[in-house]
């Protein structure tokens, strides 16, 4: 029972582990320097944050319906909305998005409205 117990604990974090991006430097990964700027950014929910996730974040088996990873599915407002304090530290830290990296006005969208109360608009 017990090795049944340690490779499911293992299997968990293999998963969970499997969409972190890892190292750090110039492309995002862990590298906690970027500064927000909100004097021009596009921080409307729709039209501007939604299409960041829906191309960044839940495509493959990261954020999609149905995801166990960090916060679960993100997918649409409610469930972005729910985990927006985590999903600030990851972006700001650059240790998410794991498959791609966000453009600095990207950034901007995402975390000046989640700064902003993260309306939905």
């Amino acid at each position: 029972m017990k090795k049944l117990a340690a490779l499911f604990l293992l299997a968990l974090i293999i998963l969970i582990s499997s969409c972190k991006k890892s190292g750090g430097g110039g492309s995002g990964g862990g590298n906690n320097n970027f500064t927000p700027n909100c004097t021009r950014a596009a921080a409307n929910f729709t039209a501007d944050v939604l299409p960041i996730f829906s191309s960044a974040c839940s495509q493959g088996s990261c954020h999609n319906t149905g995801s166990i990873n960090g916060p679960g599915a993100l997918t649409n407002y409610n469930e972005i909305n729910a985990a927006k304090a985590r999903i600030r530290t990851a972006v700001i830290s650059g240790f998410m998005p794991r498959n791609s990296t966000l453009t600095a006005a990207q950034k901007n969208s995402i975390i000046c409205r989640i700064d902003s109360g993260a309306p939905n608009n």
